[in-house]
C-alpha cells in the first residue's frame, strides 16, 4: 500500500477491514464470522482454509475455491498475525481474533 508524503498509509487499515467484511458478506449471504486457519482438513500440507457460519453458529456450505479465496483474501489483511493458529474474523464487526482466545473470552 502506497504511504503519503507524512509516511502513514493512504488507506486506513479499519477502512480495509471494513471492505473486506462487505465483500465477504456479498459474497456468502448469511455469513456472520469466517474462521480462517492454514490447515485444511483435506490436505496433509498447510493450505488456506475457510469455514463460514451464519448468526446462530451454523456451518455455511462453501466451494473448495470460495474457502481457499476467502481465506487468501483475510490472510492479505492481517498478514503479521499469528497464522499457526486459527483465527474468526467477525463479519459485523470486521474484527479478527484468535478462535482459541475467542473460545476462552465466551467462557468455552
Amino acid at each position: 500500500m502506497l504511504a503519503t508524503p507524512s509516511g502513514t498509509l493512504a488507506c486506513p487499515d479499519k477502512a480495509r477491514q471494513h471492505r473486506l467484511a462487505a465483500q465477504l458478506a456479498d459474497m456468502i449471504p448469511g455469513a456472520a464470522t469466517i474462521r480462517v486457519s492454514l490447515t485444511d482438513p483435506k490436505q496433509t500440507w498447510p493450505h488456506p482454509h475457510a469455514i463460514a457460519k451464519d448468526a446462530d453458529g451454523e456451518t455455511i456450505e462453501l466451494s473448495r475455491t470460495t474457502a481457499r479465496i476467502t481465506a487468501r483474501w483475510v490472510l492479505r489483511v492481517w498478514p503479521d498475525a499469528d497464522w499457526t493458529r486459527p483465527h474468526t474474523f467477525d463479519l459485523a464487526a470486521a474484527t479478527l481474533t484468535r478462535s482459541d482466545l475467542a473460545a476462552v473470552s465466551r467462557g468455552l
